[in-house]
Formats: C-alpha cells, sequence, structure tokens
C-alpha cells in the first residue's frame, strides 16, 4: 500500500564552509570567494523555492597540529557582506547567517541584522551559535572564553537585547542585564516580518532549551531515522513547558543527498563522492583528532593504529566530534577487522554516508516520509558541489515533491517569516499578532 503525505516539507539550501563534505577535486568545483558562486546558489534555491539560504561563519582560521588546516579557506567574505549583496540580487528566498553570541555585542549586531532584513523585504534570520573555547576568543579584545554553563546565558541575553532593540524603532533602550548594560535611542529601521527569524544549532540540554525558549528554526545534526524522531520530541515537549506553541518552531536537520537514474546508480555515485570526499590525507587528518596524535607516517590505505588514542587537543577551533576516543577507536577497530577495511575506508564508511539516495522519485519520498514521521519538518540539504551542487536537486527532486503535494508550486508570501508560516511576533511595529 503506497504512503500518504500530509505535512508540508520544508528544505532550506547551505552554502557549506570548507570541510571535507565539498569535492573540491572535481572539474565542476567552483570559488568559496567569488560571488558568482554565491549568487547562482542562491538564485537556484529560490528557483526551487526553498525557505532560506544558509551560510556558515568562521571567526577564525581552524589549525591541525598548530598550522593551518588544508580545509580552510582564507579570504572568504564576512557572512553579513554575502546576505546583504545577495539581498540585491534575489526576490523572495529568505536570507540566513550565523554569528556567534559569544564574541559580538547586540546593539551593532541588531543593526546590522535590521538592516539586512529592511533591504530584503523582510527575509533576513539569525543563527545564534555559542563559541566553545579561547582559540576563538583570542580574535577579540576580550580573549579568553565563557564557561559553559554561561555560554547560553549570555545567547539568551543577547537575543532578548536585540528583540528589545528590533521592537523600539525610534524610541529609547535601557538594558541592564548580567552580560549587557546599554542605553540607546534604536535608529534602525523597523522590520517586515517583526524581527528576523532567530535559527539555532544545539543539541545539548542547555541548547535544546535555549530552542525551546528562543528559537524559531533548529538546525540539527539529526536526520531521518528513529534518534531524529526522538529528538523531534523532546524538543517540542520542552517546547509546551516553555509555553510556546508547536507552530512557532520548526525543525530542520542537515542532510547530504545523491541522486542516479536508479537506486544502483545512486549507490555507485556515493561511493565515487565519499572517494572524493575523503582523501588519504582528509583520513589521517580525521584519525589524528580521534587518537591524539601525529599520524602523519600512518598508511591511509593501510591498517588503522594499533596504539591506544591519548587525550589530547589536536585540532583548534572546531567541536570536538570524538568526545570518547578509545570507544570510536575501539568501534572503528571492530568495523574494520570485520568488514576488511583500510583506515581510510573507515573514515568513508563513518562520515561520508548521505541521508537520501536513490532516483528523484526515491529521493522525494523518502524525504517525504521523514517529515511525515515527524523526525523533522523538512531539510537543510548540504550538496557535496559549489556553486552547482544544488541544480539537478532543484530540476528533479522538486518536481517529485509537487506532485506528492507536499511542496509549494510558488511562494505563498514576501517573507522569511511568511515562507516557514511561522506566527508573526506580538509586540513588534505592525505586528497584529498574539503571543505564541
Amino acid at each position: 500500500m503506497s504512503e500518504s503525505f500530509n505535512r508540508r516539507v520544508h528544505l532550506v539550501a547551505h552554502f557549506p564552509g570548507v570541510n571535507s563534505q565539498t569535492v573540491w577535486s572535481d572539474p565542476r568545483s567552483g570559488s568559496q570567494i567569488d560571488f558568482d558562486s554565491f549568487r547562482h546558489f542562491a538564485q537556484t534555491a529560490e528557483r526551487g523555492l526553498f525557505d532560506y539560504v544558509f551560510l556558515a561563519e568562521g571567526l577564525r582560521l581552524r589549525e591541525q597540529k598548530g598550522q593551518l588546516l588544508e580545509l580552510d579557506v582564507a579570504g572568504r567574505p564576512n557572512t553579513l557582506s554575502i546576505l546583504a549583496a545577495l539581498a540585491a540580487v534575489t526576490e523572495r528566498v529568505g536570507l540566513v547567517g550565523t554569528l556567534s553570541a559569544t564574541f559580538n555585542e547586540p546593539v551593532e549586531l541588531a543593526r546590522q541584522l535590521a538592516s539586512i532584513d529592511a533591504l530584503s523585504g523582510g527575509r533576513s534570520g539569525w543563527n545564534v551559535v555559542t563559541s566553545p573555547d579561547a582559540f576563538h576568543g583570542g580574535n577579540f579584545r576580550r580573549g579568553g572564553f565563557l564557561p559553559y554553563e554561561e555560554r547560553y546565558e549570555r545567547a539568551a541575553e543577547i537575543v532578548d537585547t536585540a528583540k528589545r532593540i528590533w521592537a523600539a524603532p525610534g524610541e529609547h533602550v535601557d538594558v541592564n542585564g548580567k552580560h549587557f548594560s546599554v542605553s540607546l535611542d534604536a535608529n534602525q529601521p523597523a522590520s517586515p516580518q517583526g524581527h528576523p527569524v532567530i535559527v539555532q544549532a544545539g543539541d545539548s540540554p542547555a541548547g535544546r532549551d535555549f530552542a525551546a525558549s528562543h528559537a524559531e528554526v533548529i538546525f540539527t545534526r539529526h536526520g531521518a531515522d528513529d534518534a531524529a524522531r526522538a529528538f523531534y520530541s523532546d524538543v517540542h515537549q520542552r517546547l509546551a513547558a516553555a509555553g510556546r506553541s508547536p507552530e512557532s518552531l520548526l525543525i530542520l536537520p542537515g542532510a547530504s543527498f545523491v541522486l542516479g537514474d536508479s537506486e544502483k546508480d545512486a549507490a555507485e555515485k556515493a561511493a565515487h563522492i565519499a572517494s572524493q570526499q575523503v582523501s588519504g590525507g582528509t583520513a589521517i587528518s580525521v584519525l589524528e583528532q580521534v587518537w591524539g596524535r601525529d599520524l602523519s607516517d600512518l598508511d591511509p590505505d593501510g591498517p588503522l593504529p594499533s596504539f591506544d588514542p591519548v587525550e589530547s587537543t589536536i585540532r583548534n577551533g572546531q567541536v570536538r566530534h570524538y568526545p570518547n576516543p578509545q570507544a570510536t577507536a575501539d568501534e572503528w577497530r571492530a568495523k574494520a577487522a570485520e568488514e576488511g577495511l583500510s583506515a581510510r575506508e573507515v573514515v568513508i564508511s563513518t562520515t561520508q554516508k548521505p541521508a537520501f539516495l536513490g532516483t528523484a522519485s526515491q529521493v522525494a519520498r523518502q524525504i517525504a516520509h521523514s517529515v511525515n514521521t515527524r523526525a523533522s519538518d523538512g531539510f537543510v540539504l548540504v550538496p557535496h558541489l559549489i556553486p552547482t551542487g544544488l541544480d539537478e536537486f532543484v530540476d528533479t527532486v522538486i518536481p517529485e515533491l509537487q506532485d506528492l503535494g507536499v511542496y509549494p508550486d510558488s511562494y505563498g508570501g514576501t517573507t522569511l517569516r511568511d515562507h516557514l508560516g511561522l506566527p508573526q511576533p506580538a509586540g513588534f511595529p505592525g505586528s497584529q499578532a498574539v503571543p505564541a
């Protein structure tokens, strides 16, 4: 019996930072710096009726073993600058950037986001993240870093302060809190959508509580399986405890995809893409993060290290992906022995599995099923090629989703809040809404 679908699918297009997800060796790969890459990507997303384009932000180039990480790009324009430029070459698609709540200040940030919101006709959003370490703090006057429990405390205060500023164009605003003390006459333009949409990326209990209280969209690592459904349920329970309605928050996991003429063709393409994503050097880089030591003499096409990991911070500037190195090493060794895998093949098999794989019709049904079973409200798609990696999806999968009746044929409004179906926030200029 064919599954019927009754929940709307939301899609976001993520222009990735520099990482092993992006295939740079492919001749179709473009620039991370030239504006034409951002323009093509954003206009393709708009052609596909995506809710918004999503940009990452790096506060400092990452390092491994005390040297700049090869995968980072120096010279990429500032996120807010890119979003402002994209506002001029798009008409409807939303524009969301990642900006740290740890090392930014509320008055300047509120004005910058409000300006993009006004210039784009109400299409801006802020992905609120916290920065965890002194490595990033070295680029800022304060240096150092906040203890874990204070990072979300400061994030909540900066969001609340920004909202007070956004709600009071032309009025005086005084804020006296633990982290901020500001007094200003708010001179930013009023937002066409109440205020920029608040997005949040975080999975810890504190992150989930922050999202339930403040966020309107969650960007999560949980994809389309039982763990995703558990995350979805947990966040919605926290949302209810915070006194908010279910429609006031969307959960959109990051997801990769590979399309083919058949399921077999897609699987073969996925294997080829994975082999490009994880070069020998990239495999060694990942293994060093687990084993905590220099492995430059290791043959990536040979066996995993026979010795145990040591506790070490070998990479600076990135969230630690392997919090229990010994357990990870034991798991990978068992996998290698059972399946006869080399070190590089283990890294490929554990880090590069696409969330969606198959023909355009199959992928459309996979996405619709995930949303229908409340694993998510949609997905933040991360293509493996920049800037053209979204083109095939828009040309082939979007029509399939529309045929299933789960995706719109046109934008239903002009603002990002319209696209996401979020309630207009109460208490802001022009708002007629009641609190969510």
